[in-house]
């Protein structure tokens, strides 16, 4: 069983979100549950500290969370807002219930084949869409796959890289998790668009 609970030195509010439980962790940060004050839910990922401290990577967080909020897809978690300014920088999503792809199969299995089959027409679909707005996701993993009521969801812009910007880490740092990259990655080639 995962500990959501709220540690201390979590935050009460972000970015006018009152926060509720933490929905996990990762490298760049912390991404909590959150609620406005119209009532509506959303996963807020803070930055890490560590990362807070690098104007770069503020400039290009800023960059690409602007590019994040132009990917208009049904099938991509829809960024709702995002503060590079602020001491902690923080994006924010529509929160999605459901399951992960990663839980969905650990708990019940692999998935039918016909579901197969259209989870992965929609993730094309969903990455067209993230293509389309120039960025690049460079972490599609099970984990990163929602299983909402309606169909998936791609989540966890944290890594996304824009086509046209510098990298958000030092030369020769691989980024995204071993066995999930595209085999450019572990070659050290940068990632780009699918050749047709």
């Amino acid at each position: 069983m995962i500990d959501r609970s709220l540690r201390p030195g979590d935050p009460s509010f972000v970015g006018g979100h009152r926060i509720l439980t933490r929905l996990g962790a990762g490298g760049m940060g912390v991404v909590y549950l959150g609620r406005t004050d119209s009532g509506a839910l959303s996963a807020v990922k803070v930055i890490r500290a560590e990362y807070a401290l690098d104007g770069g990577f503020r400039a290009r967080f800023r960059r690409e969370a602007d590019a994040a909020r132009r990917v208009d897809c049904p099938w991509v978690v829809r960024v709702t807002g995002a503060d590079p300014d602020a001491a902690r920088p923080w994006l924010a999503t529509v929160f999605e219930p459901g399951p992960s792809l990663a839980e969905a199969v650990g708990r019940h299995g692999p998935l039918p084949a016909r579901a197969v089959r259209v989870l992965g027409k929609t993730l094309a679909r969903a990455l067209a869409a993230v293509h389309a707005a120039g960025l690049v996701h460079r972490d599609v993993k099970p984990g990163n796959i929602l299983l909402a009521a309606d169909g998936p969801r791609l989540i966890d812009f944290g890594i996304a890289r824009s086509l046209d910007a510098t990298a958000l880490t030092s030369a020769g740092m691989v980024v995204g998790t071993p066995g999930f990259l595209s085999p450019s990655r572990p070659r050290g080639r940068r990632p780009d668009r699918a050749r047709r």
